[in-house]
């Protein structure tokens, strides 16, 4: 900690050693201020706790009964009057933008609920579903805009839930009330237009009208520019480790409206149940499942991506996963330290050293793809990861279980739908994938041919289905009844191939994925997220 000069009252404050910057352009002087400076200038924002949450007209699984004052001294908060805000120093150089107010946000609640209810999610800690909600709005809204306005407005618990991970492990997730994902979507409706048009070009997570195709597609650019060698970070815990201080005061900065500040902050640090039943209090992070989070997560980024492009780098991110793409190994490895340093220094975030690397671009899994540069055209493909090949055979081995209960028509009805929208989004692979694609239609094929045999069950059912379809009896007879053979082992033996085939399948409604690849490639009018055919001629 180092020591700041003493303002008027002779009050010492501390500067965070965090703040430091990296390369400093020359000692800042600090505004005397009766509150506490906040990073880049910005205002700290207090997360009040003597709040409370609505009375609902309904009961909630927490058993809380309807209140009417403050839970903690029975008296209400007025914040319908916020006291303004101090400007950030610097900040009169920048053109004023206009700036989100609580009256916005309950003008959008309505539609709020509407997006929410669309999105058919599950019941927050208070157990109340979605319809239950929908069954009281029209007394819910009413008080609702009163306690937002006058800011006594106090959000409910978080239930945590973990979802398992593609690279191992489990991923933590919050689920908020369904009142507090309609107030986070409100939010979120209002201060997306404020901060959208200002976010890096190259930030594709969570942004409308960009996807992980046009992050492949700028990856691809970058690619044929020259820029062979590409530095992988990787946020260690990113959702988890988010800086309330830093994010209230990037907040603070276009928002004057101190009562959606305190509301955010509130969000913020909102008490999460474990699935356990332990509450626990939040001390930073954002809770990964709540409508608000993803633009505040871009919020956080937004500072990185300026760094970024202020040293001139070409880099491509969504959400936590950043991409630089640099022209040799040596500059990658120079990249890496000085914005891992950034990083963790100046964002106060987790770079996994583990997973972080700098390689060619096509060793490297991003966003399930990998991209390889073919000098003797110069092209790039884009190719399917070793990640994205392991995932697939797990979920069709999971989709064809030995023990299906069902008939072959519904199994098949259940790997359709997972094919057709796996290949949504992996169909913009190049045409060297196609030999990816037949392999993966013949191990599923084979599922298929086991879960058919395991239903005749009989060895004497078998020989006789096979011969109805076309096999010749003494083969059929031979080979069932020939050796001791496994329904696995047995799924691949010549005669059951040539009866069980690709034909037979295809009757009976099994998808291929080549022609899925093929029609995806022959649309003359595709959306933006599938023109990502990379045939440019390098620069």
């Amino acid at each position: 900690m180092t020591v700041a000069r003493r303002t008027k009252e002779r009050k010492a404050m501390a500067r965070q050693e965090s703040e430091d910057r990296i390369v400093p352009e020359g000692p800042r002087k600090l505004a005397p201020t009766r509150e506490l400076q906040a990073p880049e200038g910005g205002k700290a924002i207090p997360v009040e706790e003597r709040t409370r949450q609505p009375s609902l007209p309904f009961p909630t699984a927490e058993g809380s009964p309807p209140t009417a004052g403050n839970v903690a001294d029975g008296t209400d908060e007025d914040l319908s009057s916020p006291a303004p805000l101090a400007t950030p120093k610097g900040e009169s150089r920048v053109r004023k933008r206009a700036s989100a107010t609580m009256e916005e946000i309950v003008e959008r609640l309505r539609a709020a609920f509407d997006k929410v209810a669309s999105n058919k999610g599950a019941p927050g800690p208070d157990r109340q579903s979605i319809d239950e909600v929908r069954a009281h709005l029209g007394t819910l809204l009413p008080q609702l805009t009163k306690e937002l306005l006058k800011g006594t407005y106090q959000p409910g618990l978080i239930r945590r839930v973990y979802i398992p991970k593609g690279s191992g492990g489990q991923r933590g997730l919050g689920i908020p009330n369904v009142v507090d994902r309609m107030i986070g979507e409100a939010v979120r409706q209002v201060l997306e237009p404020l901060y959208e048009p200002t976010f890096h070009a190259s930030s594709h997570g969570f942004r409308p009208n960009r996807s992980c195709h046009t992050a492949i597609r700028e990856a691809c650019q970058h690619v044929l520019a020259g820029y062979e060698w590409v530095v992988d970070l990787d946020l260690e815990k990113y959702f988890d480790r988010v800086n309330h201080q830093r994010l209230m005061a990037q907040l603070a900065r276009r928002i004057e409206d101190r009562r959606v500040l305190v509301l955010i902050g509130r969000m913020l640090k909102a008490r999460v149940v474990l699935p356990d039943g332990v509450v626990v209090n939040t001390k930073e992070g954002v809770p990964q499942g709540g409508p608000l989070s993803p633009l505040l997560s871009n919020i956080v980024l937004d500072e990185l991506d300026r760094e970024l492009d202020q040293r001139g780098h070409r880099f491509v991110r969504y959400a936590d996963d950043c991409n630089i793409y640099v022209r040799s190994e040596r500059a990658g490895h120079r990249v890496k330290a000085s914005i891992t340093a950034f990083i963790e220094r100046r964002l106060r975030l987790k770079v996994n050293q583990a997973k972080s690397a700098v390689d060619l671009p096509e060793n490297r899994h991003f966003l399930g793809f990998r991209l390889r540069f073919r000098p003797e055209d110069g092209e790039v493909e884009v190719l399917l990861s070793k990640r994205t090949r392991n995932r697939i055979k797990t979920r069709i081995r999971e989709l064809t279980p030995r023990t299906w209960g069902n008939t072959l028509e519904a199994c098949i009805t259940k790997v359709n739908e997972y094919l057709v929208g796996w290949m949504g989004f992996f169909g913009i692979c190049s045409g060297r994938e196609k030999t990816t694609f037949v392999d993966l239609e013949k191990h599923t094929r084979r599922r298929l041919r086991a879960l058919q045999l395991k239903h005749w069950k009989r060895k004497r059912t078998i020989a006789r289905k096979l011969i109805q379809l076309g096999a010749r009896p003494e083969n059929a007879w031979g080979t069932v009844y020939g050796a001791q053979r496994s329904i696995w082992r047995l799924s691949h033996v010549p005669v059951v191939d040539q009866t069980l085939t690709k034909a037979y399948f295809r009757r009976q409604g099994l998808v291929s994925l080549v022609d899925l690849w093929d029609q995806a490639h022959q649309r003359i009018v595709a959306p933006v997220q599938l023109s990502l055919w990379p045939g440019e001629a390098r620069s």
